[in-house]
């Protein structure tokens, strides 16, 4: 059973034992009447009407009358239709009452009532029939604004995990794409370097297909996936570029997002490296196990694009904004840029997880 299942079975019963509370008292309640006197089942069973009749206003209005109507915006019907039923039921709850007393309680049968005192009775007994019929409606009312938002909280679960579905979906075919162009480039230069980047492919691959899956991975698999991803693209850059990686916790067992660094990383490459002037990349990660944060720090030399370069659209980068959003809603913090000088473009990536 999931939470939000779990919720609404544990509101049911809570609802529940209030309704079985409420009527075990107001049945229970006629006893009272029989201090010091010889019980009698009869005289018990027909006191009972006023609180069935108190049950039979409160769910007519309760599980018909106020969703049908006053909840719907009619409440002139449910006003006449209540008026009606609580009189009709007014008026005969007082000649009952006075049956079972003047049949049980015979001693009572001297106090004659004048129209003034028979009016009066109706009134009391209507009042009280219209104090439950108010409450039902307000509970129903109540009801039907607690439903409505848990439908709505049910629809935006569903939007937002729709959305991260098409999100996860759409990183797959945007990473293999610009990983097979850079095989594709090294193929040209070092064909065993080449073959070595196909099989750490396949491992990354692996990962995808298996553990991607999943709304969260060890942080530990996913530092490993950064760190093949980083290996291979090493495999195509020359030697002066200066790349680092660095981990301060690899056995650390938090949970993340799947491949929820990889844009940054990819786009780190991408544009941090030049074929002419001397590059870095440094990637570094962060994990302080007690306050269960991850920090994800990357560094790379700023080679900003020219106006006839338009390769790429920030895809990647628009992708890991709207997850980080929908998975880490105000427990995420992402500063990026440029330094002062311009020549170092950095990402600094903290998530509480």
């Amino acid at each position: 059973m999931s939470k939000y299942n779990f919720k609404i079975s544990m509101n049911r019963n809570i609802a529940g034992a209030c309704h079985l509370t409420l009527w075990a008292f107001m049945f229970l309640s006629p006893l009272t009447f029989w201090r010091g006197r010889e019980f009698n089942w009869t005289h018990y069973m027909m006191t009972c009407m006023q609180p069935l009749l108190l049950m039979v206003v409160f769910y007519a209005n309760y599980l018909y009358l106020a969703p049908k109507y006053f909840v719907s915006g009619k409440h002139r019907y449910d006003l006449i239709i209540n008026v009606v039923m609580i009189t009709t039921l007014g008026i005969f709850l007082h000649y009952w009452m006075s049956l079972v007393n003047n049949t049980f309680v015979p001693q009572m049968s001297w106090r004659s009532e004048d129209a003034i005192g028979t009016v009066a009775y109706i009134l009391r007994d209507s009042l009280n029939l219209s104090v439950f019929a108010a409450g039902a409606t307000a509970l129903a009312v109540a009801r039907r604004w607690v439903t409505t938002d848990q439908e709505l909280q049910k629809a935006e679960a569903a939007r937002v995990e729709a959305e991260l579905t098409n999100l996860r979906n759409q990183i797959n075919p945007h990473f293999l794409l610009n990983t097979l162009n850079n095989i594709y480039a090294l193929t040209a230069i070092d064909s065993e370097k080449a073959q070595d980047a196909i099989m750490q492919l396949s491992k990354m691959l692996r990962h995808m297909l298996y553990d991607y899956q999943q709304p969260t991975v060890p942080l530990r698999d996913e530092v490993d996936f950064t760190r093949n991803y980083v290996g291979l693209m090493k495999l195509r850059l020359p030697q002066s570029v200066d790349v680092s990686f660095s981990v301060n916790c690899s056995s650390c067992n938090l949970e993340v997002a799947p491949l929820i660094f990889i844009s940054v990383v990819e786009n780190a490459f991408k544009h941090g490296v030049s074929p002419t002037e001397p590059s870095f990349v440094h990637i570094k990660f962060e994990i302080d196990k007690e306050q269960k944060r991850v920090t994800c720090d990357i560094r790379n030399s700023n080679f900003p694009k020219t106006a006839q370069d338009r390769s790429g659209h920030g895809i990647g980068l628009q992708q890991m904004q709207r997850r980080l959003e929908l998975l880490y809603p105000d427990r995420y913090e992402w500063k990026k840029g440029v330094t002062e000088d311009g020549r170092t473009y950095f990402s600094h990536i903290v998530i509480n997880t």
